[in-house]
């Protein structure tokens, strides 16, 4: 048996006001008002399609063991990079094995669920990741900057612990524009809704579904949960009316309280599924997009046991109103900005100085040593207990797993950041370690010595004369504190 065995989620905790998006440009476009209902999840300044897919398979690995994923797919329409590839540093800063096969797979808003069949019909012999992420820029006051949000999704694909078993595929390519975004542009460009609706959805996915069900023996009446991606609101209930598939069954797409997340959106409601399924039920999960993927899905009892580390609906109750439309204009680079002169230094990264480091700057290792156990960050080539100072004595030691304390903290408005002020400080490790960390997600008066922190994967610095975006580990305060 091939199937699902764990699935993880993550959301952006910054959720931008529809209202507030529609009360800056109603005056030019009066119909926003409509679709002004709710929020829309948005990334912060540091993060992009990358570190929101290390988060998602992080939530996704918790309960499993890195050490059996031999394959890695990351699946977006929005890669940072277009020539290097982006999955690799995913699995980098998982601290996944330097073997796996890792492959960037885009191109199409179907690109997650063409992995999913690829990785099912392909029979892996161990665990293998699927990773899909999505950071979409939209265009100020347009529709898809209301119906759009960012999130990624991460499912492990496996013969052990299966929560979800595969019970058949199908698919179709057909080279139907709805959209498309060319080489040289910086967003999507779509046709009329209704015409999508109507020529796209209507006549692409029945015969593809219908095929599946019959080929499984599986009346459309069976389906449990629906998974239909689409930002257009009427668009799956049109779908399952014509499948057959009772109303109930539709998977919400989470408009008015995340947006929809592109390819990411198959992987992230599939998640949402599987967080409410009972065992013995049949989820199906579709893909659009220059064509259609089908795949069809029976719970097993191993779902019954399984709790997500980080399912959609905790993923939900972590957030942050923003209100601040203007913000997140400047996070997306849709309007220039002054810096200021102290923003507008060369920020290079000497290549070689980062493959030296990588394993620090990447993977967030330090160093334990074999002689006196004495952990440490970063690690060097000689112990750092005086008592102890032995040379090249310290074994790979992960801090990308482990809480802290802040020890101390500052918040500084002279030193440039995208989102002043930069909070930064000394942070103290359980287990031992300590090092000087920036701090993200900071609400102002949230932080103090003694609060709790995780660590998360963020972006530090961009590059913009040379294209290139410098990734390193930051602290994030947790709810609860220090007693």
């Amino acid at each position: 048996m091939i199937g699902i065995s764990a699935h993880g989620v993550y959301v952006p905790r910054a959720r931008l006001n529809k209202k507030s998006i529609a009360t800056a440009n109603s005056w030019f476009d009066a119909s926003l008002n409509s679709l002004a209902k709710g929020e829309r999840a948005i990334c912060n300044w540091d993060e992009d399609t990358i570190t929101m897919a290390v988060e998602a398979a992080k939530n996704c690995l918790a309960s499993s063991s890195p050490a059996e994923i031999k394959s890695l797919y990351l699946a977006s329409t929005t890669f940072p990079f277009t020539d290097r590839q982006n999955s690799v540093v995913v699995s980098e800063a998982l601290n996944l094995q330097s073997n796996i096969r890792t492959m960037d797979i885009g191109a199409s808003q179907r690109s997650a669920t063409s992995s999913l069949i690829s990785l099912l019909e392909s029979g892996v012999e161990s665990d293998a990741l699927l990773v899909s992420s999505e950071h979409r820029r939209s265009k100020a006051g347009s529709r898809s900057e209301m119906l759009w949000g960012d999130a990624a999704g991460a499912l492990i694909i496996g013969h052990k612990n299966v929560i979800a078993e595969c019970i058949g595929v199908e698919t179709s390519a057909v080279d139907f524009v709805d959209h498309y975004r060319g080489e040289e542009s910086d967003f999507d460009y779509d046709w009329e809704e209704r015409w999508i609706r109507d020529e796209g959805y209507l006549k692409l996915i029945p015969p593809v579904v219908e095929k599946l069900l019959s080929k499984a023996n599986i009346k459309s009446e069976e389906i449990a949960h629906l998974v239909l991606p689409s930002d257009q609101a009427r668009a799956p209930g049109a779908i399952a009316k014509k499948l057959g598939v009772a109303q109930e069954a539709i998977v919400d797409n989470q408009i008015s309280s995340v947006g929809v997340a592109g390819a990411a959106q198959p992987v992230v409601l599939f998640s949402k599924a599987l967080e409410t399924a009972d065992p013995g039920e049949y989820i199906l999960v579709l893909g659009f997009g220059q064509g259609c993927d089908a795949i069809l899905f029976r719970t097993t009892e191993e779902i019954s046991k399984y709790k997500p580390f980080v399912g959609v609906e905790s993923a939900l109750a972590n957030r942050r109103e923003e209100i601040n439309y203007n913000k997140f204009l400047s996070f997306n680079n849709l309007i220039e900005k002054d810096i200021g002169k102290r923003g507008e230094v060369d920020k290079q990264t000497f290549l070689s100085g980062y493959n030296r480091r990588k394993d620090l700057l990447t993977g967030f290792i330090g160093g334990k040593c074999r002689v006196c156990g004495t952990v440490q960050i970063p690690r060097e080539k000689y112990c750092v207990n005086p008592e102890c100072n032995a040379l090249d004595s310290q074994d790979d030691y992960t801090f990308a797993d482990k809480l802290g304390t802040v020890a101390t903290w500052t918040a500084d408005r002279l030193t440039f950041d995208w989102n002043p002020p930069a909070y930064f400080g000394m942070v103290k490790f359980d287990g031992g370690g300590k090092i000087m960390m920036d701090f993200t997600e900071v609400e102002e008066g949230k932080i103090e010595t003694g609060s709790r922190v995780s660590v998360h994967f963020r972006i530090r610095q961009f590059d913009s004369v040379r294209g290139f975006r410098k990734y390193f580990w930051k602290a994030v305060i947790e709810d609860r504190m220090l007693e």
